[in-house]
């Protein structure tokens, strides 16, 4: 189908997953439009991306939405390096990046 986005998951294994969202929400929130609580946040990147994560006490789950025609390897990159930043006491994390519907 033309014109379909690329949609990416991830499950990381993590107990800081909350904390580690709203770091990221927070640091976006100054350039993109982003929403967030504890479990769970909504980063819109320029590009038409969309970021949607959800935190429980055990894991980060990540579903990364690429329109077509970006470079969805790259916004994976962005997304990973971005929160092992944010974690660097147990980097690299496990990003266990699969197809999504």
């Amino acid at each position: 189908m033309s014109g379909a986005p690329t949609i990416w998951v991830a499950r990381v294994p993590t107990p800081s997953a909350s904390r580690y969202l709203q770091q990221l929400a927070k640091h976006w929130s100054h350039k993109m439009t982003v929403s967030f609580t504890e479990e769970e946040g909504t980063i819109d990147f320029p590009n038409g991306s969309k970021l949607e994560m959800r935190a429980d006490p055990e894991t980060l789950d990540i579903l990364l939405t690429v329109p077509e025609g970006e470079d969805t390897a790259r916004m994976r990159e962005v997304v990973a390096s971005h929160l092992d930043r944010f974690a660097f006491r147990e980097a690299p994390l496990t990003f266990d990046w699969r197809a999504g519907e």
